[in-house]
């Protein structure tokens, strides 16, 4: 059962003309329930125009820092970011989930790390960076920051501050693709770019872990250079907020019904599904209070198990290939291709 908070917006941040920063005000009481780790997200629930609409947003706040805070930049047919760009106000009451995620900086002594963001990308990257250069005073942190110009650079003035306030183990690099500033690489985040710093600037230190947040095609590019250059897989960090579709899985789902039980909160339930429908969307339907947030594949909010029969995913940033094949999937990317099959959310 996804579990949601009534909170008050504390404070909305202009950060760029297309972005905010949202402060929820966390009362004492709930203080434990929303302790978090750099990197996680939480699930804001909002009534608009007559439908309950839910999206994850990464904290970039620190866990150190006391505060709970997300930026929201508002996307091409975003429902949920207009809105919230547009109507959120100090004092509204916003019903968020607790913080939640698998992209996790656990800062230790001694590291460099490095990260590649782009664009709204950055939220999350800023809070393990503030997590590193407050806490570990014995670690370093190398961002490369791409956006179109520095007028659309969320936390560019907070950036900037970091640098000259850390200016010994903090290293900022922006990139921008449709400005020219000087001493400021132009274009995008790509290999040749990533090569640069890792190969050249760079090229006498060892990093010991990398983050990467951005599109999916800057996410594979970087990746893939990053292994090339030593860096192990395993080492290598990403989370993206838009995932491309699995052409052969999506060709897999067929039409036809299928018998489903779906075992919730110490509750089983049956019913017949079409297999041209995902399986959290026929959960919904079915009155099942399923979890979820983004329904893109992006995050792991709904994320079940295949205990009976089989589906396929037709889109997957998350899962590796040893927790699909343990039965892991996500629900809202989900479709059944078995006559019978049982999932369970609270195994997982």
């Amino acid at each position: 059962m996804a579990t949601f908070y009534k909170v008050k917006i504390q404070e909305v941040k202009q950060e760029t003309a297309s972005a905010i920063s949202v402060l929820f005000n966390i009362p004492p009481h709930l203080k434990s329930e929303f302790n978090f780790i750099s990197g996680q997200y939480i699930t804001i629930q909002q009534e608009i125009r007559g439908d309950e609409v839910r999206r994850a947003y990464s904290i970039c706040s620190t866990p150190q820092s006391g505060e709970l805070r997300v930026a929201i930049k508002a996307v091409e047919k975003g429902v949920f970011s207009f809105y919230a760009n547009s109507h959120f106000k100090v004092g509204d009451e916003i019903e968020i989930s607790i913080p939640e995620g698998r992209f996790l900086l656990n800062p230790e002594t001694n590291k460099n790390y490095i990260a590649f963001a782009a664009g709204s990308g950055i939220t999350p990257i800023l809070s393990m960076v503030k997590s590193v250069l407050e806490n570990e005073p014995t670690s370093n942190f190398t961002l490369i920051y791409g956006n179109k110009s520095i007028a659309d650079t969320i936390f560019y003035t907070q950036l900037n501050t970091l640098k000259e306030s850390f200016s010994d183990r903090f290293k900022l690099h922006y990139i921008l693709s449709r400005e020219n500033v000087k001493n400021v690489l132009r274009g995008r985040i790509d290999e040749n770019v990533t090569t640069y710093f890792v190969k050249n600037m760079y090229k006498e230190t060892t990093f010991d872990a990398a983050f990467l947040c951005g599109p999916e095609e800057m996410i594979q590019e970087v990746s893939k250079t990053l292994k090339n250059h030593k860096i192990d897989k395993e080492n290598i960090h990403s989370e993206l907020f838009i995932v491309s579709v699995d052409e052969d899985a999506t060709s897999a789902i067929k039409e036809g019904t299928t018998e489903i039980t779906v075992l919730l909160d110490d509750e089983e339930t049956t019913f017949t599904m079409q297999q041209t429908d995902s399986i959290l969307a026929a959960s919904l339907r079915n009155d099942l209070d399923a979890p979820y947030s983004c329904q893109g594949g992006v995050c792991s909010s709904c994320l079940g198990k295949v205990t009976e029969g089989k589906a396929v995913m037709v889109k997957n940033s998350i899962l590796t290939d040893s927790e699909v094949e343990e039965g892991l999937i996500l629900t809202c990317q989900a479709y059944p291709t078995t006559s019978k099959i049982t999932i369970d959310f609270d195994d997982v």
